[in-house]
């Protein structure tokens, strides 16, 4: 009888909750808002990962004699990418220092460096054949300094120059 009593109890409860009010009260006097228009995609956020739309360039990874990205330096149009191939002499990556890049730079090749190590490095290649590829997609033109961490007390650096 509890329970048959309870269940009448809770029905109530519902019903009234979700009782028809007054329907005058339900109308509101504030305007309409449209929609915006979707002439056009939006541009990425700053800071979103951006594709390659361009060229994708190969720089060699090696450790032979000495220790060298080839080449040590090259220029790119932006949305551009760059293909780093692990060729010998491991462990190599790709990274970049965060002082010497400016904020919005800084903060698109981070967003277009997939699976970071840390902050604006890449992951350890290990073995012969292993790539990384890095959009430019978004970054701003100029000219941006990377090296091997594990080898830079070697010299082993880079230059990318960006260009519109």
């Amino acid at each position: 009888m509890r329970f048959l009593g309870f269940a009448v109890v809770s029905a109530a409860m519902l019903l009234g909750a979700c009782g028809g009010g007054d329907k005058a009260a339900e109308t509101t006097d504030t305007p309409a808002v449209e929609a915006p228009a979707m002439d056009a995609p939006a541009a990425p956020a700053a800071g979103a990962a951006q594709a390659i739309t361009g060229t994708i360039h190969e720089v060699k990874m090696v450790g032979d004699a000495t220790f060298r990205y080839e080449p040590a330096e090259i220029t790119i149009k932006a949305g551009d990418g760059i293909k780093f191939i692990m060729v010998s002499g491991a462990p190599h990556n790709v990274a970049f220092d965060a002082t010497l890049l400016p904020a919005d730079v800084k903060a698109q090749l981070m967003a277009n460096m997939p699976n970071q190590m840390s902050e604006l490095s890449s992951p350890m290649m290990m073995n012969a054949n292993e790539e990384y590829t890095l959009s430019f997609a978004g970054v701003a033109p100029g000219t941006y300094e990377y090296f091997c961490t594990p080898h830079l007390a070697m010299g082993m650096k880079g230059k990318v120059t960006v260009t519109p």
